[in-house]
């Protein structure tokens, strides 16, 4: 499994500090790829700026597909742009592999069989190892979580994450998911401006 994986299984299975935003969850998964292609040693940064190495052999389909999407050709694309173009949809890409796996069921109410049910987590060893991951406190899961609302905010530099590019993904998660909640925030304020004039019209 993978710390994309873990991170959308705990978004299933935790109770959220606030409500959970499917654009904000693609962004920390598209983080936690990079995190794990770091670790990989698929990618190196320069800055702020993604530069490829050589493509590894990774179990994992989605890390694949991720290594893959990697810009090769200088100049280098930024993390913030890769993060937004990779993130595009990627919850419900994740969710689906998970559906396809059989690590998640949809459950469907008898008096509604027609309508969409809720998705529900299948008892499964990568359950376990996602379960292990939260429960032991690991920094960059935790900190993935925090930035997309299923945990409050960690307070100041994030505990036990000592690697400089590390902070660098995290930071560059945080600052995305702002980003689009005050897209977001615009986007209502506009909404309810038009409203109110086409009530006074």
């Amino acid at each position: 499994m993978s710390t994309p994986r873990d991170l959308m299984i705990v978004a299933l299975d935790v109770a959220p500090s606030r409500p959970l935003e499917r654009g904000d969850l693609s962004l920390a998964l598209a983080g936690a790829e990079a995190y794990d292609l770091l670790r990989a040693e698929a990618l190196t940064l320069d800055g702020e700026r993604i530069v490829p190495r050589r493509k590894p052999d990774l179990e994992d389909r989605l890390l694949d597909e991720a290594a893959g999407s990697l810009v090769r050709q200088m100049p280098y694309e930024s993390l913030a742009d890769w993060l937004w173009r990779r993130g595009r949809g990627l919850a419900s890409v994740y969710l689906a592999a998970l559906e396809d796996e059989g690590q998640v069921t949809w459950e469907r109410s008898r008096w509604l069989p027609f309508r969409s049910g809720r998705t529900v987590l299948s008892d499964t060893g990568a359950r376990r190892r996602a379960a292990y991951r939260w429960a032991a406190d690991e920094p960059v899961l935790l900190a993935l979580a925090a930035a997309v609302g299923i945990r409050e905010e960690i307070a100041g530099a994030e505990p036990g994450v000592g690697d400089d590019a590390v902070l660098t993904v995290l930071a560059a998660v945080h600052d995305a998911v702002m980003e689009l909640e005050a897209v977001r925030q615009r986007r209502a304020i506009e909404e309810a401006a038009f409203a109110n004039v086409w009530r006074g019209a």
